[in-house]
């Protein structure tokens, strides 16, 4: 299972973030009595080990009146987390993008409509009207028609923005334009990077000049290297014999509009009081609200939340949902190698709550947004959010790796003998994934992957031309097969990457000597 396929699955769970909204404008008091259990439920959460770290702002009436980090930045070193500590946001990523493109807008250097055609003509879907047509709200609305992962496996072997951006119209689209919503990295990252083009500016530039120095946000970053800079950083977790253990890494520059911000619940406070100030901050307009209020106008039908029954929507980079609570703006963020966030926003109310946390699977983000929302709302806690999601997201896939293990963990009783590794040696290509090439290593087949060919991995001998491999470092057990076609001269002349063919572009043909 490649992180094109984990982020489909990762986009599918995120979306059931519960919508806590009854309209009720909140009480002080309410807010003020909620806060020591808000520590409480975070210094334990901590303790059982449900995560290394995490860090927590809330945001009131334009106040920050909770901030503070628990826990520890990697796990096994004394290094403890902070309200300074920098965690990468995923895609959190994205909401945070839509308010750049908000303030670019409102400078009426593009509109929401403005064409892609016209302002990044270079870039392509795979049908000549959708290129015509598509527009930035199109693509922060993730109505485009790209499929979900389109593009992400293309990052995980190594490919650059610019190349993945121009691969994709290699990819026939999951459904006609404008008529499903279906949620993709590199859509709304194209129309990210466009919108900064139109403005003479690089989408990290835009970042800067346009939010993070405005708001004071000194910590913030679109650029991986300055995260890396970092003293005071997050490391990246995943559960390796039932411990957390940071061992992965993650550069999520080609995507950096949909998933490469790294901020601090310090930094990120500052952002929600211009959310909840409708683009005034610190008693200035610093980004026109009718500009970005367009970001939160319900536009995809999401139907109903899977777990608490709200209306889900998704505007423009962000999550909208109506629920028992009110009116909720949110979004959620995860990678696959070690990291799960949090915003949740009830405008109406002028509150909002941001969750970083260093480990996945964990669904305790929403279990602490969702308790302390019922504290604030309720009084009282309803039900066990963390239990509950943490649930949801150990089990995210479990049962694709445990289909994986039934087809592939146990070679047949009596296999075909494969053919002499020469004839299935060689390179093959596609004009999406590039080349691909095998070669034989003391009688191991290995596939390497990539624009420098840096994504190896050996192949297991399965059953005559089908070998086996596991492309996923944080799920070494999702396996997957690779299967050659042999020609009427006892070689390969074609294989197939079964966990890269999610859109018909895992076959590759042999290339000529």
């Amino acid at each position: 299972m490649r992180l094109s396929r984990l982020s489909a699955a990762i986009a599918i769970a995120l979306s059931l973030t519960p919508a806590t909204a009854a309209p009720a404008a909140v009480a002080e008091q309410a807010v003020q009595a909620a806060l020591p259990k808000l520590e409480q439920l975070a210094q334990a959460a901590v303790d059982r080990g449900d995560v290394p770290g995490l860090s927590i702002a809330v945001v009131y009436r334009d106040r920050v009146v909770f901030l503070k980090g628990f826990g520890l930045r990697e796990e096994g070193k004394p290094d403890t987390v902070d309200a300074d500590t920098v965690f990468q946001l995923a895609s959190c990523s994205k909401p945070v993008s839509a308010t750049v493109v908000a303030a670019l807008v409102g400078r009426g250097v593009v509109t929401w409509d403005s064409r892609i055609a016209g302002i990044d003509p270079g870039f392509a879907l795979a049908d000549a009207y959708p290129t015509q047509q598509l527009t930035i709200r199109d693509l922060f609305a993730h109505r485009s028609g790209l499929p979900g992962e389109a593009g992400n496996e293309l990052e995980a072997l190594g490919y650059d923005r610019g190349e993945i951006l121009h691969r994709l119209r290699q990819v026939a689209p999951a459904s006609s334009f404008r008529s499903a919503y279906s949620y993709s990295n590199f859509g709304l990252t194209e129309g990210a990077v466009a919108a900064a083009k139109a403005a003479g500016m690089s989408w990290e530039d835009a970042a800067q000049q346009l939010l993070y120095g405005p708001l004071g946000m000194t910590m913030t970053s679109s650029r991986h290297a300055d995260f890396l800079t970092r003293t005071n950083r997050s490391a990246l977790h995943i559960r390796v014999g039932g411990d957390w253990a940071a061992k992965l890494t993650r550069d999520p520059d080609p995507q950096a509009p949909a998933g490469g911000v790294s901020s601090t619940a310090r930094d990120m406070a500052q952002w929600l009081r211009l959310q909840l100030g409708r683009g005034r901050y610190a008693g200035e307009v610093l980004i026109k609200p009718e500009a970005l209020a367009e970001t939160h106008q319900p536009l995809m039908a999401r139907g109903a939340n899977p777990v608490t029954g709200a209306a889900a929507f998704y505007g423009l980079g962000w999550n909208v949902q109506y629920g028992r609570h009110g009116l909720q703006w949110d979004h959620a963020g995860a990678f696959s190698v070690g990291a799960r966030t949090l915003v949740t926003l009830f405008p109406d109310d002028d509150i909002g709550i941001v969750v970083l946390t260093n480990a996945f699977p964990t669904g305790l983000p929403e279990g602490v947004a969702d308790s302390f929302f019922d504290q604030v709302f309720d009084g009282r806690v309803t039900e066990d959010w963390t239990a509950k999601w943490n649930k949801a997201f150990e089990g995210l896939f479990g049962p694709a790796v445990a289909a994986a293990q039934a087809r592939y963990g146990t070679p047949p009783a009596s296999p075909s003998p494969a053919l002499p590794l020469s004839a299935y040696a060689g390179s093959y290509a596609n004009a999406y994934l590039g080349t691909a090439t095998v070669t034989d290593r003391q009688g191991t087949l290995w596939l390497a992957l990539g624009p420098k060919q840096q994504a190896e991995f050996p192949l297991r001998p399965f059953d005559r031309d089908l070998f086996v491999y596991s492309p996923s470092a944080e799920i070494p057990d999702a396996l997957a097969a690779v299967t050659f076609r042999i020609g009427p001269d006892q070689t390969a002349d074609q294989m197939t990457i079964e966990d890269l063919d999610d859109d018909g572009l895992g076959v590759l043909a042999r290339t000529p000597q």
